[in-house]
């Protein structure tokens, strides 16, 4: 069909669903706008270039029918696949259409997914997520995934990650509640499901000034996010390790809370042999590792069960034998020994308790001779 005829088309579907009151006919030609949008972008562009297109499409989302609300909103996101279109279709108007959808419990869930997910499409134009923000959609996205709803809470949270990659969304997250709201979510175990994407966006929060703060306030953030790093998924793990990568470097006073947790050296040695991302977690290691051996020197020796968690965990990664992660455990190694360097250079004295930990570091980063003597 040439490009006229298709314009004759949508003329023709618009016309019908704005003066038909019959809901079957408008869904006829709603279908039939589907399809001409659902894979040629030409063909979007035919339809943006109706001028009644979009209004006539918008009356539609409030809808009684779920059948007309989910076809209108299956052609405002056919339509968002263009790049060209996504900053006509974020105008205000749309936008609250939208919000409306997502925090409508009337809405049928299918619909709400529709809407997320354009949402998300629309917020990928950086220029538009401005525009989200100013339009309320932060608030309205963190008020709909506070209700356990999975199958929706899925798109939800993606259009929030998003959006929360511009600052002053950022900011309004966190001024709305956003920490608190996503740290329930990654805690409740009916939704471990979503526990990964709700800590990406807890990443991305801790990138800016304000979500840092606000983690690095949150009660018993370094406990929390060990919690996950003991019980959850790789996606779930790298969140928290990031987290707390962030806040260990804006606060000591988190990283003198991870020395009063026995298990979370071995946790991050044990991630560090078995886990993809090895470099985050053996940071977080070397990290707690000049704390635990600056703070056992001012101590005098006292932090006993520090030493010896610490030099377990160290044992565990050097004996490691898997092949696969054998270049990852050689610069684990390397990075380890230097930390003992650089901790007990200004003495020129080692604590004898690292002893065991440090001879195996050095084994694993020595060339084997012939014979298998170092």
């Amino acid at each position: 069909m040439a490009s006229g005829k298709f314009s004759i088309t949508i003329s023709e579907c618009i016309s019908q669903i704005q003066r038909d009151p019959n809901d079957k006919a408008k869904e006829k030609a709603l279908q039939t706008l589907v399809s001409i949008t659902k894979a040629s972008p030409p063909h979007r562009n035919l339809v943006m270039q109706n001028n009644k297109a979009i209004p006539t499409i918008l009356t539609l989302l409030k809808s009684s029918s779920s059948t007309l609300q989910r076809l209108s909103l299956s052609i405002l996101f056919n339509l968002s696949l263009n790049p060209n279109l996504k900053s006509t279709l974020a105008e205000m108007e749309t936008i609250q259409h939208l919000n409306d959808v997502i925090l409508s419990r009337g809405s049928p869930l299918e619909s709400r997914k529709l809407a997320a997910s354009l949402i998300c499409s629309l917020a990928m134009l950086d220029k538009n997520k401005a525009v989200f923000g100013v339009a309320n959609t932060i608030q309205a996205l963190l008020k709909a995934v506070s209700r356990p709803d999975g199958p929706v809470t899925h798109h939800l949270l993606s259009s929030l990650a998003e959006l929360v990659h511009f600052h002053g969304n950022c900011t309004v997250a966190v001024r709305s509640g956003a920490v608190g709201v996503l740290l329930r979510i990654v805690e409740n175990v009916d939704c471990e499901d979503l526990s990964g994407n709700a800590l990406v966006i807890l990443g991305l929060l801790s990138r800016f000034d304000e979500g840092l703060k606000a983690l690095t306030n949150t009660a018993n953030i370094v406990s929390r996010m060990l919690d996950v790093l003991k019980s959850r998924c790789m996606l779930s793990n790298e969140g928290a390790a990031e987290v707390l990568l962030r806040v260990f470097d804006e606060s000591e006073e988190r990283l003198r809370d991870a020395m009063g947790l026995p298990d979370l050296m071995f946790v991050l040695a044990e991630l560090s042999v078995l886990g993809k991302s090895n470099k985050q977690y053996l940071t977080l290691m070397k990290k707690v590792i000049m704390k635990v051996t600056n703070h056992t020197k001012k101590a005098n020796g006292i932090q006993l069960q520090l030493c010896l968690d610490f030099s377990f965990a160290i044992t565990l990664l050097a004996s490691s034998s898997i092949p696969a992660m054998a270049p990852s455990h050689q610069n684990c190694n390397t990075l380890m020994i230097s930390a003992f360097v650089e901790e007990n250079e200004p003495t020129g004295r080692l604590d004898l308790r690292f002893l065991p930990a440090l001879e195996l570091l050095l084994e694993a980063v020595m060339p084997k001779m012939p014979g298998g003597k170092a």
